[in-house]
């Protein structure tokens, strides 16, 4: 079976991609996974540790060839407020549940979740649901760079708790 092990991300390479894949964001963030790409080209997903692909990267196949990464869209909603203020206080709001949010100059886009969006809703917000990519912010504990795995393992501090509602 054709191995992947290196990703190069979009901007990075040229010429046209022996095949293409559209993937939602769970399926874009991994280490190993067997994938067929949309034209049939099966290969193992083989990383070092689990990356986010990002739509435009390609992942070179051990026979050379490429395959573009395609971000497909998803159920989503935009978060909106007609106050600064109130966008800080949702966005605390969700970032203190751990949401993947991904951040826009005035929205924030979460995944449609009807109980989350009734919260942020009482809490002054206008949330509109959307189709499209999602491409959510990787965190602090990230590493940075291509690499955005999430990990749970890092020390938050002793004052930190989780309330409901």
């Amino acid at each position: 079976m054709l191995t992947a092990h290196d990703v190069i991300p979009h901007g990075h390479w040229s010429g046209p991609a022996a095949d293409h894949i559209m993937l939602d964001h769970d399926a874009r963030h991994r280490r190993r996974w067997v994938y067929t790409a949309d034209h049939g080209t099966m290969f193992l997903l083989d990383l070092a540790r689990a990356t986010v692909l990002g739509h435009g990267d390609a992942l070179q196949l051990s026979d050379g060839r490429l395959v573009e990464i395609l971000a497909a869209p998803e159920a989503l909603v935009e978060v909106t407020a007609d106050s600064a203020s109130t966008m800080m206080r949702l966005a605390w709001h969700i970032g203190n549940r751990h949401l993947p949010a991904e951040l826009h100059p005035h929205a924030i886009r979460l995944r449609d979740d009807h109980v989350i969006n009734a919260m942020l809703e009482g809490l002054g917000a206008t949330v509109t649901q959307i189709e499209a990519p999602f491409t959510p912010e990787g965190g602090a504990y990230s590493g940075g760079g291509h690499h955005h795995g999430h990990a749970h393992d890092h020390d938050h501090g002793h004052d930190h708790h989780h309330h409901a509602g």
